[in-house]
């Protein structure tokens, strides 16, 4: 943190900003922002737990910052609001609904030490999901006036690259809105990635960029993956009471110490989470009751298996996040990275 303040007092001087609509054009204007006639010191790509506590901390030490932040809708057309993976797909709300499950824990505990609860209880998902939503957004919302406190301008478009210091947008009216600064930085994160060679993958999949959004239970569910999301889920999932299977092609938790992982698995098993070891899944298709039928192939026997459930999650590795194409490669020459 302390680099970091003194990198920033170290940036260049204050310039007026400006929303443009430039005779010229884009690039007109881009040879005027590398002229030095720039808008912000510092302009962050990306609203996330990293961008946020860089525009705070910089607008603190008293550069003048923006914030430009757009959530591309999942697959599934799923959107949230600022504050990037962790408030609106992560750690917040994976951690109210492993609360959920820790509730209903206690109450399965709770006649043992005398409390007569009537065995068992439902679990309303519904309720659960709008108030887990409900804070997500206080959230969303809380994180717009700590910027506006602090008075960094927050762009709800997506970014692409000019030059080294300029990027341009186009806002919901259809406006297009180009930026400068001295200094940008890309912290854009993210998304969970789908196996696009899986045959019906996207059609009939989610990833936890959905679970988290759904107003319905997602039933009995399969969940492809054994990284740490993978588990988080699952386990929530079937805290919760639901029928939930982790398929997974090889160890569970790559990387991480594995006796540890295998003590996590054992814990999982123990409390009602189904494990398909060994298998990957080859197709997904929906059957006319609208259940999803999975097809696997086990590596162990070599034999091919099919299974039901009424979602596939998946949780498998995550790609670096797309959501800033560039029309500037780093040399100069002209790039496209989608």
């Amino acid at each position: 943190m302390a680099a970091m303040a003194v990198a920033l007092r170290g940036l260049g001087g204050r310039f007026r900003w400006r929303t443009q609509a430039v005779a010229g054009g884009v690039r007109g204007a881009a040879r005027g922002a590398a002229a030095g006639q720039r808008d912000y010191d510092l302009l962050v790509v990306g609203g996330g737990s990293g961008g946020l506590a860089c525009a705070k901390e910089a607008a603190q030490l008293g550069r003048k910052v923006a914030v430009v932040d757009y959530v591309e809708p999942s697959p599934q057309g799923t959107r949230w609001g600022l504050g990037g993976t962790c408030v609106n797909v992560g750690c917040i709300p994976k951690k109210l609904m492993h609360q959920a499950a820790l509730l209903g824990g206690l109450i399965q505990d709770a006649p043992n030490y005398g409390w007569e609860v009537a065995q068992p209880v439902p679990h309303d998902w519904r309720k659960m999901a709008e108030a887990v939503q409900n804070h997500v957004k206080s959230l969303n919302w809380g994180h717009r006036v700590q910027l506006q406190d602090r008075k960094v301008k927050y762009f709800n478009i997506k970014a692409s690259f000019v030059d080294e210091h300029t990027v341009c947008g186009v806002a919901k009216g259809g406006k297009e809105i180009l930026l400068s600064a001295d200094h940008i930085i890309i912290a854009t994160g993210g998304r969970p990635r789908y196996p696009t060679h899986i045959e019906g993958a996207l059609e009939y999949g989610i990833t936890s960029d959905d679970i988290f959004w759904l107003k319905e239970s997602p039933g009995k569910t399969l969940v492809v993956g054994a990284s740490y999301v993978a588990l988080e889920c699952a386990g929530f999932l079937t805290g919760i009471g639901l029928d939930t299977t982790i398929m997974m092609r090889s160890i569970p938790l790559r990387g991480f110490d594995q006796q540890m992982s295998s003590m996590v698995i054992e814990h999982m098993a123990s409390h009602g989470t189904r494990f398909l070891r060994g298998c990957a899944p080859s197709r997904v298709r929906r059957l006319p009751d609208g259940q999803l039928q999975v097809t696997w192939e086990d590596s162990t026997t070599g034999k091919e298996d099919t299974g039901t459930f009424d979602t596939v999650l998946w949780a498998i590795a995550p790609c670096i996040s797309a959501c800033l194409p560039t029309t500037v490669g780093h040399a100069g020459k002209n790039q496209r990275r989608d």
